[in-house]
């Protein structure tokens, strides 16, 4: 539990508000947990794909991409501190028709999610050590004890101890992409200009613009800051100036990433004009062209930061997204309001519903890394991603503006203008993507 001074104030409730001794970067951790989780293996490779494409131009874009989560974390948040509410409680507050989302969302997304996040951090662990199990078996043994041990790790552990290993994982990202960065030599009078809002000369220009904004960092992930902010032991108002600089520091950790790709992308694969696959995939075929550039050293050094970026998705979702899962099955059960302190207290890790999820999140996606994965699961999968972040955005918008809310933290100008670009970007996402899916082949 974090350090507080006690009695100072009173909440929405009642209740005596703490709050921090002073607002101390010592009491960032949930930015950082958010930052590793949302940024995974795929959001690199988009990034590096956009250098690869088309240089320093889009680097605008990856930045406002920072700029509209920190609005949509920020609200997430600030509902969570300001009303001692979880966020669940909220979306039940606006109708059932929430519920049924949520529980469709988190079934079927975390079905398939579960064996792409075991993969994504099999495929760096194949590359170094190609000799452990036989070629042919290809990335599952990796896989399964990636889940296993995630399983393992968020099974016995509180939400303190995930804090401090994520923590770690996201120096060692850090360090990678920086130096990675710093390696390639960036044209810093080009990446400035990048910061204009200008668009590629191509087909699709802007959809593919809004793909990159869309795509940095984060899709479940910001929902579940809220109640990370909460299992941190912030439950109340007296915390939201810690809030709000954690939430800068996670988009700032985010921004680097992503800026840091990007110039790899531009000055190793653009100027060379090597272009790499899309997915995961991508990343091993950067790593065989940093070995040919830079040499062993380099690559390993690569591949144990894409291991690092990797698995911090794949324990955060683990943490995060069952917590969701076990306050909506304590709210569902008792039709009491799902309060912040009682994430705060831990006792939601170690509940069954917590636990139920984890197990749904490993065991039945391993049986999909040998069986392959069901075409209609993995289209529905597609469309229900799609959704989630204009589902989040709008209700945002519709708890925040209503009385729901004490009037003193409702929405202001800036935080509902963010909040509808970020709806209307997302929005416009998701109808592409579902336009997108082979509904012919569906029925």
């Amino acid at each position: 539990m974090t350090e507080t001074t006690g009695k100072s104030g009173q909440s929405v409730s009642g209740e005596a508000i703490s709050r921090p001794h002073k607002y101390s970067w010592k009491y960032i951790g949930p930015g950082i947990v958010v930052a590793a989780t949302g940024v995974g293996a795929g959001d690199l490779v988009a990034t590096l794909i956009a250098g690869s494409n088309f240089g320093y131009t889009l680097l605008w874009a990856a930045v406002i991409g920072c700029v509209v989560k920190i609005s949509l974390a920020e609200a997430a948040g600030r509902w969570h501190l300001s009303t001692g509410r979880t966020l669940f409680d909220g979306w039940a507050s606006l109708g059932r028709w929430t519920t049924y989302f949520f529980v469709v969302y988190v079934v079927v997304w975390g079905f398939v999610y579960g064996a792409a996040a075991m993969s994504s951090s099999a495929l760096p662990l194949q590359a170094l050590f190609p000799d452990v199990f036989p070629a042919d078996w290809s990335i599952k043994p990796w896989a399964v004890i990636c889940g296993l041990v995630g399983l393992v790790f968020v099974w016995f552990n509180k939400y303190e101890v995930f804090e401090k290993v994520m923590t770690v994982l996201v120096g060692v990202m850090f360090v990678v992409t920086v130096y990675l960065a710093i390696r390639v030599t960036p044209n810093l009078g080009h990446a400035f200009a990048g910061l204009l809002p200008v668009l590629p000369d191509e087909k699709d220009a802007v959809l593919n613009t809004l793909g990159l904004i869309g795509g940095v960092g984060g899709t479940i992930t910001l929902a579940a800051y809220g109640y990370w902010v909460n299992a941190k032991g912030w439950t109340n108002t007296g915390w939201m100036k810690v809030m709000r600089l954690d939430n800068r520091v996670a988009y700032a950790t985010t921004g680097i990433f992503v800026i840091a790709m990007l110039f790899v992308g531009a000055e190793l694969l653009h100027s060379a004009n090597v272009a790499i696959a899309s997915g995961d995939q991508g990343l091993i075929q950067l790593g065989d062209i940093l070995e040919a550039e830079y040499g062993t050293a380099t690559v390993k050094f690569f591949l144990i930061g894409f291991f690092a970026t990797s698995f911090t998705s794949l324990i955060g979702v683990w943490h995060g997204v069952s917590l969701m899962f076990a306050d909506f099955v304590e709210r569902y059960r008792s039709r009491d309001r799902a309060t912040g302190e009682e994430v705060a207290s831990g006792a939601r890790e170690k509940s069954w519903p917590f636990r139920a999820y984890l197990l749904w999140l490993t065991f039945p996606p391993i049986v999909l890394l040998f069986q392959g994965q069901p075409f209609r699961l993995v289209i529905l999968y597609g469309v229900l991603g799609a959704a989630f972040l204009p589902f989040l955005a709008l209700t945002l918008i519709w708890l925040l503006n209503s009385s729901r809310t004490p009037g003193e933290w409702r929405n202001g100008l800036l935080s509902n203008a963010m909040l509808a670009i970020a709806g209307l970007l997302f929005l416009v996402l998701c109808v592409k993507q579902i336009w997108d899916q082979p509904w012919s082949e569906f029925f």
